[in-house]
Parts: C-alpha cells; structure tokens; sequence
C-alpha cells in the first residue's frame, strides 16, 4: 500500500474487501458518469458507487421524462390549433397508457449510453450500493472499503416536501413518481410555480387533465417578469388555475380524492383535485453519506466548496446539486470538466457560473442567460443599455403562427452584453449565442454584424444587437455626416 494511503482501519470494516483507485465517484448522475467517463479513459482508476438507477434523476425522473411528457402534450395543442393554418382535426384522443409508454421508450432508449454495463466496458468499477464516509480517506459501501486520492460527491437532489399539515399521511407525487402514471390525473394539483411546476401542468393540461397550480409568491418568480407574466398568460390562456400568493396550510385526502386548505391574503379556501404533485423546490441528497466522518462542512442547501468546487476536505470535490448552486443536468455536466482538470492535471481550475442558461420548456420556452434586466441595473446603473426585439417584427414568427415572445438583451454602453432573456418558439435553443458572448466577452457589434439565414428566428436576437447602434447611426449628427460627404460627388 502506498505509504500515503496507510490508516488504521476501523475493525468493523476488517471483512470489506479493499479497493485502492484515483477517484472515486458517490452517485451515477449525469455529474458522476462525466466525471468517471473522462477520468477512465484519460488513464486513471475510477470506482464508481451508485445506489439506484444509473443516469440518475435527469434521465429517469427529471428532464428525459419530463420533455419526452411534453412533447406528447404539444402534439395535442398543436393538433387543437391547426385550424390556425386552415387544417382542421377533430379533438386528439389521448391514450394516456400509450403516453407513459412513449416517454419511458424514450428513456429506455438513452439508458444503454449511462448503464453499468458501458461502464464497465470502459474500465470503471461500478459498486451498486450506498456509500459512506468512514474518515477523510475511505468510503466504504457493497462489502468494500475503497481508498482514494480523491473523491467526488456527485449524489444530486431530490423534491424538497414542505412542511404542510397533514401532507405526510396524504398521498402526492413528486418527479420521481408522477412518470409512473398510466392513468390521466382527473384534476392534478401542483404545489410550486417554478420551472417544473409550470412544465407538467402544461403538459397534463394539454393532455386533458384539470390543473391547478398554488404558488406562495410569483409564479416563476426568479425569471425575468416580463417573460413570466407571458408564461403565465399562455397557462391561463390553455386553461391552467393559477393562485400566487397561496399557501397551502393542510392536506388531506385519500388516493383519487385530495383536499388543500390553501390561504390567500388571510382568506381561506378548499380546492380538490384528484391527485397531488410536490414541485416546491429541491433539497441536496447528502443523508447517509458520512460527512461529518470525513471533515465536509455543508450549509442548508448542501456541500460547501471552493471555486475549485473542493470541500472542506481537500481530498473530496462536490459537484452538481450536492454541491449547493445551480441545479441543472448541464452545470452538473460543467463541474464535472473543471474536477478533471483540478484532479487529474493539478491544474487551478474554477468554475464561472456567469454564463449558465437556464431554460423552462413550456410553449412559449422561457430562455435565460447571465444577470437579469433588474439584476444589472442595480450593478450598473445608467450604464447599461436594454434592447428589445419581438417575435411579432419576424417573419418566420409570422408564417408559424408563433408570434408570442421577445428577446431582451443587456448590455454596457461599451458593448459588453451582461445578459440575455428569451421567452418564445425555440428559446432554449437561441440563448445559446448569447451565453457564448458572455462568457468569450464577444461584443454586440459582433452579433449585429453576423449574417443569418432568412427566414429564421435567429434573426431575433441580430435585430436587437443591431438596434444597439440606432441611437448613432440614424441621428441628426450621422445624417450631417452623410450630406456632407455627399457634397464631394
């Protein structure tokens, strides 16, 4: 054994069979599969644990299931609004068995790509059990006692439950269960307005169940308010109940047959639906890891780490929603290049947040990059520069019939762009530009000078670069400019 690598061993750990590696990864997520992945292959001894499903909540329970339940629901808009272009269809029939067959097709379909067996194929020990912390050094789990350079807690996170009365003996579904349904909810009930929220209840919607969502604020409330009122106006236009400002204060029921006792402005109601969804926010999945035992201090909303996304314990990095910070699939994917970099290179490697997007995939989506119109404004003031373009003014918006959305970008008088917000037809796919200028610092002018093809949406976001310059180039100093140079022949 190394001599680095000597300890005393805890005699109840004596039968585990021990294992020596470069990284050891705790969770199969789409974190811990990039980390294990790239740390393998670059040449590196990888163990990986995962207790559950490889692939994690992205594939099972989260975004795979939640798009694929989506685009089911779009097809049955799309078919009620084809009247639209002058093709009319009956009402869409919705076989909901056949929904939930499609959308674990779906996942069926990516599963072999994070399964154990590729896995293995690719040189990593995978360990199918939980894994704790025994001391700042050894993570044991499955009969073995695995000792490493470093460590990496990739576990992710899981639907926070708040504390309403009676919630506990009521029956709800949160992401990890509603993807199970066979049978069309009735009337669903969601408690929580953020992005997950408001994406099943359009999707359940548009599948013909009743929805209600009760949100405590606003609904969407850490986006852009321009944007999310027009998400809110698109739920309410397909039939969506919306109550902010409600907090639900009891629960009760039995499956098929849920009640809330919901308060809004000091009024109490009851609202009763047939099912329950839980969307009220996540919580890090760090219980039963053994922190304390390896020295890694955590805060309310997880693992604390350095910009380097090392914790407390220098031999140990957390990455993705373990780690407390942005939770998507895509920064759990980012942290995990920055830790290759750290663990196997020694190289100081941080992570940026300041170019992440973030996309909620209703339709209209709702896109979003780096600060926020008020976000800026308070950093900067009088100098910022706010440009605006609508779907309205483009034409391939107009010959789709998808005319609902705008782009906003921000940006300092010198060009620099802090930020961008999308709401409309493919957001999620036009924000990726401006996380780019963003974090490569490409000025407007380089956006406003691009040439697009026509028609296309991307047209957007250059008018609104280009509007950057409208100010100075159609002023009275310019047209002086011009007459005189004109004077010369």
């Amino acid at each position: 054994m190394p001599k680095d690598m000597e300890t005393d061993v805890p005699a109840h750990l004596t039968d585990d069979k021990p294992i020596e590696t470069d990284i050891c990864v705790i969770g199969g997520g789409s974190g811990g599969l990039s980390v294990a992945a790239g740390a393998v292959q670059m040449g590196a001894r990888v163990v990986l644990f995962e207790r559950g499903r490889m692939g994690g909540d992205c594939l099972n329970y989260g975004c795979v299931p939640s798009k694929a339940l989506l685009a089911a629901g779009h097809a049955a808009a799309a078919a009620r609004s084809a009247d639209r272009f002058g093709v009319f269809l009956p009402e869409p029939e919705i076989d909901f068995a056949r929904v939930h067959a499609h959308v674990h097709d779906v996942i069926a379909g990516i599963a072999p790509h994070d399964s154990v067996e590729r896995f293995e194929k690719l040189g990593v020990q995978v360990i199918q059990a939980t894994a704790r912390f025994t001391d700042g050094r050894t993570v044991s789990g499955g009969g073995f006692r695995v000792r490493a350079r470093r460590f990496v807690i990739a576990t992710g996170s899981s639907a926070a439950i708040p504390p309403v009365a009676g919630l506990s003996e009521t029956p709800y579904l949160t992401n990890e269960t509603v993807f199970g349904l066979t049978e069309r909810p009735a009337h669903l009930l969601i408690i929580g307005g953020g992005p997950i929220g408001c994406e099943l209840a359009e999707a359940h919607r548009n599948l013909g169940s009743e929805v209600t969502v009760i949100e405590a604020a606003k609904m969407l409330g850490n986006e852009d308010p321009d944007a999310a009122a027009l998400i809110r106006a698109h739920l309410e236009e397909i039939g969506v109940t919306l109550l902010e400002g409600t907090l639900v204060k009891e629960a009760s029921g039995s499956d098929g047959s849920i009640a809330l006792s919901v308060e809004t402005a000091g009024s109490r109601q009851e609202i009763r639906g047939s099912h329950l969804l839980v969307a009220a926010g996540r919580r890090a999945n760090l219980d039963g890891l053994g922190l304390e035992a390896a020295g890694i201090e955590t805060t309310g909303t997880g693992i604390t780490v350095d910009a380097g996304l090392k914790t407390s314990n220098r031999r140990v990095y957390a990455i993705g929603d373990a780690a407390g910070g942005l939770q998507f699939t895509h920064v759990a994917g980012y942290h995990a290049s920055v830790v290759i970099r750290n663990a196997l290179f020694r190289l100081p490697s941080k992570a940026d947040m300041s170019a992440v997007p973030r996309v909620t995939y209703t339709d209209p989506e709702l896109a979003q990059v780096g600060l926020l119109e008020q976000e800026a404004r308070s950093k900067h003031g009088e100098k910022l520069r706010v440009l605006k373009w609508t779907y309205q003014e483009n034409d391939r918006a107009r010959a789709e019939r998808a005319t609902a959305g705008f782009i906003k970008v921000v940006a300092l008088k010198n060009g620099r762009v802090l930020g961008a917000t999308i709401v409309g037809r493919n957001a999620g796919e036009l924000i990726q530009c401006w996380g780019l200028a963003i974090s490569q610092k490409i000025k407007i002018g380089a956006i406003a000078s691009s040439i697009v093809a026509y028609p296309t949406l991307a047209e957007i976001g250059k008018r609104a670069a280009g509007s950057f310059f409208t100010e100075t180039l159609f002023s009275p100093r310019m047209r002086k400019i011009v007459r005189f140079l004109a004077a010369f022949g």
